[in-house]
């Protein structure tokens, strides 16, 4: 028995130790298997490849809006990279708002590693490309952030004045979420990654749309309402009974993006 138990302790320790250690691999998920846009049928959008202020250079993807449209800077989820975002990017273009995504570093043909800092330099690097190279205001800016990337536009929404904020099954945070997986690791000890939204939500002061599914069983959609309620207002949401993590419409999801637009006099036509 007591070898049993001793067997035990040291085999939950390198499990804790294992997670520990390779913590980033049970986070990020990326792909750098990524063609131009044109491949995903993305048809007037511009590959350019940005350089922050850390020396990582990254893709970005670009189509100018219509007259008076303001640009949804989107920061993609963890998984796989632009590319299998093209749907939405096409629903939004279609509608004349302007788009730009960036692939984080290690993702598409970024370089780097991804981290928690590292994405938020990356978001800085994208804003700055939008209001320096392209010349669009903040006020002309809606952040879109989608699963992991909700993490991204929180904190460049506390530290830019934009237009306006979209998440799409956003977490409370991440080590939150981590620690209701894996309830039987202290998570929140050993976890370096954060991306704890909630405690930042409420210094976000532009208007704030949230999309969440119920069917989502990857982030529960009660992460979404408690982000909603902690947050400033003007706040609204879209909370959709039939949907899960990752079989949003993109068509109603790009209406809905033109509704909070309108809504906000983030168009100016």
């Amino acid at each position: 028995m007591f070898y049993l138990l001793t067997a035990a302790i040291i085999s939950y320790i390198a499990l804790v130790v294992f997670m520990s250690i390779f913590q980033k691999r049970f986070l990020y998920f990326p792909d750098t298997q990524i063609g131009v846009p044109e491949q995903y049928g993305l048809h007037g959008f511009t590959e350019n490849i940005l350089k922050g202020k850390d020396g990582i250079t990254l893709q970005s993807w670009f189509k100018a809006p219509e007259a008076g449209m303001p640009v949804i800077l989107y920061f993609h989820g963890n998984a796989s990279h632009m590319g299998n975002r093209a749907g939405i990017y096409s629903a939004l273009a279609g509608q004349g708002f302007g788009v730009a995504s960036i692939s984080y570093r290690g993702y598409g043909k970024s370089e780097g590693i991804p981290s928690e800092q590292g994405l938020y330099n990356d978001g800085r690097t994208a804003i700055s490309f939008l209001t320096e190279d392209k010349a669009i205001p903040l006020s002309n800016i809606i952040l879109y952030g989608e699963s992991l990337g909700t993490g991204v536009a929180v904190q460049m929404a506390t530290e830019y004045q934009v237009g306006g904020l979209i998440l799409q099954a956003p977490y409370t945070s991440v080590v939150g979420r981590a620690a209701e997986i894996y309830f039987f690791i202290p998570v929140r000890k050993v976890l370096r990654e954060h991306f704890n939204s909630l405690d930042k939500i409420a210094n976000v002061k532009s208007p704030l749309l949230i999309i969440h599914g119920a069917l989502d069983m990857t982030i529960p959609i009660r992460h979404g309402k408690t982000l909603l309620e902690s947050a400033n207002h003007p706040k609204e949401s879209v909370f959709f009974d039939d949907v899960g993590h990752n079989n949003f419409d993109s068509g109603a999801i790009a209406l809905n993006v033109m509704d909070f637009a309108r809504k906000h006099s983030l168009i100016r036509k």
